[in-house]
């Protein structure tokens, strides 16, 4: 495959393969969410199984995207690490209020999931989506393939 000419073909490259790798975790979380109630809730109660799932759910975002930034053949600028990391965040956080809604959940609820003075550690989602993209993009698209800078160019 050769490398896009354009613009427009840099931009669905660079991000269209990263919505990839979101609705991979997308799936993954809702997997999550099903072994949090049929597994994790009956055997620790509520409290301790939204932590254990939250713990599993970081590692397996932090996985998804160290995985996928250590294989990608895209060299990504830092600007473009930064935008793929809102990218993710925006699209989990209204992926929540989304599904919040649907269900008939209050907003005040959903909003009170990231309370971390009353306990809540889901929270740790969200700036993981945000912070794996510029970590992993920036220290292992270089690392693997012994590129100067760890691929990473200055616009």
């Amino acid at each position: 495959m050769q490398p896009p000419t354009t613009l427009g073909a840099r931009l669905s490259r660079a991000f269209l393969f990263p919505l990839g790798a979101w609705v991979l975790m997308a799936v993954l979380a809702v997997v999550n969410g099903g072994f949090r109630e049929v597994v994790l809730v009956p055997r620790m109660g509520e409290y301790m199984a939204h932590v254990v799932s939250t713990a599993l759910l970081v590692v397996a975002i932090l996985v998804v995207s160290a995985l996928y930034f250590a294989r990608t053949a895209i060299e990504y600028t830092r600007s473009e690490l930064a935008a793929i990391a809102v990218l993710w965040t925006v699209l989990t956080v209204g992926f929540e209020f989304l599904v919040g809604y649907v269900e008939g959940t209050p907003v005040s609820v959903t909003i009170g999931q990231y309370d971390v003075l009353a306990g809540q550690v889901w929270v740790v989602v969200p700036i993981t989506l945000l912070v794996s993209p510029l970590l992993f993009g920036w220290y292992l698209t270089g690392m693997f393939d012994g590129r100067q800078g760890l691929g990473i160019r200055n616009t």
